[in-house]
């Protein structure tokens, strides 16, 4: 399963809200399509000064980072299972392995979509299926639309699920500056997709939706 959510703006409680809904429904690959991109980064630290008691990082716990990474050295490698989605962030290996299961887009008032070693779009398969995901749909040019199929976007005030010909464009709302703050799971269903959306506090939103998807992606074009 995935989770989807948009539209933090700096609002890190909300942020780690969505994540803590999205994972317990069973999501393991989260999809963050802007607006800030920075907010994960900075969830991420939100999260291990939790961890810490509301303490700043300080040299003690730079060293004990350092000891605990050290010891690992010298551990058997462990490889996490991919069903796992760490509940915290507290160690280094619990971040990295959260940063890894994030796919993020830039919004376009950002300096990260000036940024040429950031996509400002990001090409994924779910599935069979080539999906773009992109923070406003307003930047996919027309090789986007004859690439992919299944559109992922921000900005926008709802989730909803829109179909123009055999492509589907989805959002799942905004978590800052909307009547509800609301977030969407995908869960893959055979050789389709079923997409359903959530207010914070759980309650759905948008009763679980079947998107009948071609059996395969158009191919890429080479214009």
């Amino acid at each position: 399963m995935i989770g989807v959510f948009s539209d933090s703006h700096g609002d890190l409680e909300a942020f780690d809200a969505a994540y803590e809904l999205l994972r317990s429904k069973g999501a393991r690959r989260f999809l963050f399509v802007g607006a800030r991109y920075t907010d994960l980064d900075e969830w991420v630290l939100w999260r291990r000064q939790k961890s810490r008691g509301g303490r700043e990082y300080s040299d003690a716990d730079f060293l004990a980072d350092v000891t605990n990474w050290l010891g690992s050295q010298d551990a058997l490698p462990r490889t996490p299972s991919r069903a796992e989605a760490p509940a915290d962030v507290a160690s280094e290996d619990d971040r990295r392995l959260v940063m890894e299961r994030f796919i993020r887009v830039p919004e376009r008032e950002s300096l990260q979509y000036r940024d040429p070693s950031i996509n400002n779009k990001v090409m994924d398969l779910m599935g069979d299926t080539l999906c773009c995901v992109v923070h406003d749909k307003n930047d996919l040019t027309r090789d986007d639309l004859l690439n992919a199929l299944l559109f992922v976007h921000g900005k926008e005030p709802e989730p909803k699920v829109v179909q123009i010909g055999p492509r589907y464009f989805l959002t799942p709302g905004r978590l800052v500056g909307a009547a509800e703050q609301t977030c969407a799971l995908l869960e893959k269903v055979d050789r389709n997709l079923r997409f359903s959306a959530f207010r914070l506090d759980g309650h759905s939103i948008v009763e679980p939706q079947v998107i009948v998807l071609e059996k395969k992606s158009p191919k890429l074009s080479l214009k």
